[in-house]
């Protein structure tokens, strides 16, 4: 049978799964997509650790152990999630091995309620970092406005970056600017730029989801047949920015000092509409140097059927400025979908972060009347991540 995530790999896109969860590590299931499915990184948000913390009792020890000490609960917040991320790093340290440093990234995101705060978004950078340990970590930073200083001065300090919640291309143009500043101050502040890693994840699906809901509100033949175009054409412009930034004179001299360039890194790559094909997301964002994180769902989806074609980028952004000028032409601002999208991601992982510390301060209450009580498989997950670097 022929390895269709194998091909995809080869037309220069690295698989990355967008999930993460004790189970998952415990069972072996993350090293296994490594091995057999070509799983290069791994990408963490607050959604992701919400769900995970809500559906199993692996953490059921560890929530014992933190109740017992009377620790509070964002501190438990961080114990646990930095816990499994430790963890998977070193589940993926043969890729960041095998990749001189590109892959087997995994990324944890700071707490969103600090979207629009500089100064502590980069002391969280800093305090996770520390907290992980490994040098295959990213720290996920929003790309809002007050994120981009943010981003800027945590790379400054040597700190790997994966800027999160890009949806426009005039922001992603600021995105990069902020990493070729970041890069110019960490080797001014005598870093090894050839260990700082960044990607800039650009959210695709969402922007088809915000665009059709108008397009099928203004209702006309023309707005209809536009439906399902927005999100490929925004994401292949934004790579025809990404190669002309990575191929200037600026850029050229920090490659010559070591440094990685910033991949264009494809989020929120699952389909909403059940019209569109599932892989959809994945086939038309093919093109060397960029990096696609997907549900498992989608990942076995590609294997199954997914179609490599070669690049499927760069050769579009003539008819990807044509959908732009069509969708203007029927009365969509795209102006306002960006904006709409980027303060609607924002608080949904606000809200995820917020259910993520309601469900551990109800946890952490019931280990401390004794009804969370570690249970063996609980301590022997424990003593798995112990084997695996990961506590």
């Amino acid at each position: 049978m022929t390895d269709k995530l194998n091909e995809l790999t080869a037309a220069g896109v690295a698989v990355w799964l967008d999930d993460l969860s004790r189970v998952r590590l415990s069972s072996g299931g993350l090293d296994q997509l490594r091995r057999e499915k070509h799983v290069a990184g791994v990408t963490t948000n607050p959604t992701i650790f919400a769900k995970a913390l809500s559906d199993a009792d692996e953490y059921n020890w560890q929530l014992h152990d933190l109740a017992t000490r009377g620790v509070e609960v964002e501190e438990s917040v961080r114990m646990l999630t930095t816990y499994d991320v430790r963890w998977a790093c070193d589940v993926m340290r043969p890729s960041y091995d095998g990749s001189d440093g590109v892959d087997g990234r995994v990324s944890i995101e700071v707490d969103p309620r600090l979207a629009h705060e500089s100064d502590r978004t980069v002391a969280e950078a800093k305090a996770l970092w520390w907290l992980v340990d490994r040098p295959n970590l990213f720290i996920k930073i929003p790309a809002t406005e007050a994120g981009l200083p943010a981003i800027t001065a945590t790379l400054a300090e040597g700190i790997s970056v994966n800027v999160t919640l890009i949806f426009g291309l005039d922001r992603y143009s600021a995105v990069m600017e902020a990493f070729l500043a970041g890069l110019e101050q960490a080797k001014a502040n005598g870093h090894d730029l050839s260990k700082i890693g960044s990607v800039a994840s650009f959210f695709v699906s969402r922007v088809d989801s915000e665009v059709d809901k108008r397009l099928e509100k203004i209702g006309s033949d023309q707005a209809k047949a536009l439906k399902g175009k927005a999100a490929i054409a925004n994401a292949q412009l934004a790579y025809e920015r990404y190669t002309e930034v990575f191929s200037s004179d600026r850029w050229k001299a920090l490659a010559a000092a070591g440094a990685h360039p910033q991949r264009p890194l494809w989020a929120s790559t699952s389909t909403k509409n059940p019209d569109y094909r599932d892989v959809i997301y994945v086939e038309e964002l093919i093109a060397p140097g960029t990096v696609n994180t997907m549900p498992e769902s989608v990942i076995h989806a590609y294997a199954d059927h997914g179609e490599t074609r070669g690049d499927t980028i760069t050769g579009a952004y003539d008819a990807a400025r044509k959908v732009f000028a069509d969708l203007e032409s029927v009365g969509v601002d795209m102006d306002d979908v960006i904006v709409t999208l980027e303060r609607e991601g924002v608080e949904k992982f606000e809200a995820s972060w917020q259910e993520l510390l309601d469900g551990v301060r109800k946890s952490l209450e019931a280990a401390a009347k004794g009804k969370g009580a570690p249970n063996k498989a609980a301590k022997g997950n424990a003593k798995a991540a112990e084997k695996a670097g990961g506590a």
